[in-house]
């Protein structure tokens, strides 16, 4: 069987605002910030597990320093940073029926670095989630 992926077809919107000019290669990146399934095994061999209900996630947006949503992310953060209101719903959704990421309450955790030099070079943009849902698709 053979399964296509295009990255063309992944589109990222944070509220209203729909993200363009992905880096080349690894443009996004989408972690877990809980601690998962935890267990203990104790000295006679009983295991315990514990569950984080932490469903936080950290998500990595790596942009071209050329993309129109730099201007967009900066404005977020500061707005967030001044009036505490950088919030926004956050969708990551793979067009072809690959992984679908949401949540409801994103925010831009810190604004991104800026290098500069002869070539074009890339802005990697962090934000945090409350709790999100991660759906893995046909080829995740």
């Amino acid at each position: 069987m053979v399964k296509t992926y295009n990255p063309k077809q992944v589109t990222v919107s944070i509220g209203t605002h729909i993200v363009t000019g992905f880096a080349d290669d690894s443009f996004i990146t989408v972690e877990s910030l809980g601690d998962g399934i935890s267990s203990v095994s104790g000295c006679d061999g009983e295991v315990g597990r514990s569950i984080d209900p932490n469903g936080q996630y950290s998500v990595k947006i790596s942009l071209l320093q050329t993309s129109d949503s730099n201007q967009f992310l900066s404005k977020l953060y500061d707005s967030d940073k001044k009036n505490g209101d950088g919030i926004r719903p956050l969708l990551i959704k793979d067009l072809r029926g690959g992984m679908v990421f949401q949540a409801e309450s994103a925010w831009v955790k810190q604004r991104a670095g800026i290098t500069k030099g002869k070539s074009l070079n890339n802005r990697e943009w962090e934000l945090e989630t409350d709790e999100g849902t991660l759906e893995e698709g046909k080829y995740s």
